[in-house]
């Protein structure tokens, strides 16, 4: 075989490595940028929880996982709090019991060894994400569970009798 075909035939795997990296790495950038530009303005992530499943993983210190995680491999969030009433009703409404509200920052869930990533919606479990504004917004994928380290304060969630989510306090009323 010729020197120069078999340079060319060398070079070509390195150079195709080359091309992914530079890709992945541009690709992290976006990243990054979007995760500036979404903190800057929701500098706060959230995330609805059944308060008995939050109350073990504090009484034992351990990380909490959502009962959806296995399938979604990822924990579900709102950087917009305007859509935590919205997300309720549409996921969560028949799951009774208590709820709350937890409060973190991506730099919160960072100190805890779990990134956090903004992406278009996905469903919940088997329940699709059509919920009104889903094509308007970006939502904060936690990829991994919630040590309760990373949460800044846990808001109690207000509901009545039918399982419908009223108010988050400190955070948002419904209509």
């Amino acid at each position: 075989m010729n020197k120069s075909l078999t340079a060319k035939i060398v070079a070509l795997p390195i150079m195709s490595f080359l091309l992914a990296v530079l890709i992945a790495t541009n690709l992290v950038a976006q990243e990054k940028d979007m995760t500036k530009s979404y903190t800057a303005k929701y500098p706060y992530i959230f995330h609805l929880v059944q308060k008995e499943a939050w109350d073990k993983a504090v009484l034992n210190n351990t990380t909490y996982y959502p009962p959806t995680y296995d399938q979604d491999e990822f924990t579900h969030a709102t950087a917009n709090p305007n859509f935590l009433l919205v997300i309720g009703n549409h996921f969560y409404k028949e799951v009774t019991g208590e709820w709350l509200c937890l409060r973190m920052s991506v730099d919160s869930l960072k100190a805890t060894d779990v990134q956090t990533i903004f992406e278009g919606t996905a469903p919940v479990g088997d329940k699709p994400a059509d919920f009104a504004g889903t094509d308007s917004e970006l939502f904060p994928h936690i990829l991994g569970g919630i040590h309760p380290d990373a949460v800044l304060e846990a808001h109690k969630v207000v509901r009545d009798e039918t399982g419908t989510f009223l108010e988050v306090s400190d955070i948002i009323k419904g209509d």
